[in-house]
């Protein structure tokens, strides 16, 4: 069975004390028999700060980004074993905005996936198409290749360990007010889960959490997270209100883990 994982991906947004009261604020609103993994992902320079904060919560804490070396001459640059001394657990790797708006090509997110993975940490590696590439019929191949580049020499002993979360955020859902409907994710997740049996095996595959992240709201949570191969959701600007990402998280009460 996997226990779906809800995660809050608060970019670059809020100060300190924001961040604080948010944390602190959701914290105190998570009920004991929470029905999903959470995980608030603030940005770095906060990381500390919400890690020290929930640490003997329910709460889990991620990291937006990171880089592949250990350690160096590497200026503005944050390790696997940096963020691991802090306590994170989830590192994002490949999100579109990383993808599209930094530049960073699948054979830099390969080696970020198999330094968080090495650290001991789940590498959450995002994939998902542009609206040109869905409208010209190329999603199963982007996301492919895109799978395909990120999971090189990524060990099925690692995966098997629960060191691997694939979401899929289609690009032209993220931020637009525009969701996927619950089939067209479905679709793309079911493929992705299809991909994961061909490289690791129907048993390792069947453990793998998929999260659906786009829009993501708790009015639409509970539809998406009802589907066979969506087991979590990667949240954005919903994220940042503490309501509505409790919403999204009771949506999951909803519904039984697949």
């Amino acid at each position: 069975m996997r226990k779906f994982l809800i995660s809050g991906n608060w970019k670059m947004q809020l100060d300190r004390a924001e961040s604080l009261e948010l944390a602190a604020l959701t914290m105190a609103k998570l009920k004991d028999n929470c029905p999903a993994e959470v995980v608030l992902m603030p940005t770095f320079v906060h990381l500390d700060a919400v890690g020290q904060l929930i640490r003997n919560s329910q709460l889990k804490l991620g990291a937006q980004n990171v880089y592949f070396e250990k350690k160096g001459a590497f200026t503005g640059e944050i390790s696997p074993a940096m963020l691991d001394d802090i306590g994170v657990k989830y590192v994002l790797v490949g999100h579109s905005e990383r993808r599209h708006i930094i530049g960073e090509e699948d054979e830099l997110l390969n080696k970020k996936a198999i330094a968080v993975i090495t650290e001991g940490l789940v590498a959450v590696l995002c994939v998902g198409e542009t609206l040109d590439q869905r409208q010209s019929y190329r999603t199963v191949e982007i996301v492919g290749r895109q799978l395909d580049a990120g999971l090189a020499h990524v060990s099925s002993e690692a995966v098997d360990q629960g060191l691997l979360v694939v979401a899929y955020e289609p690009v032209w859902a993220i931020g637009t007010g525009h969701t996927a409907t619950p089939q067209q994710a479905q679709e793309v997740h079911k493929y992705i889960r299809d991909k994961l049996v061909g490289r690791f095996g129907e048993p390792i595959a069947s453990r793998v959490r998929i999260q659906y992240g786009g829009s993501v709201k708790k009015n639409n949570a509970g539809e998406l997270l009802a589907q066979p191969d969506i087991d979590g959701l990667l949240v954005g600007g919903a994220s940042l209100i503490a309501d509505e990402f409790l919403g999204i998280i009771q949506a999951a009460a909803q519904v039984p883990s697949h």
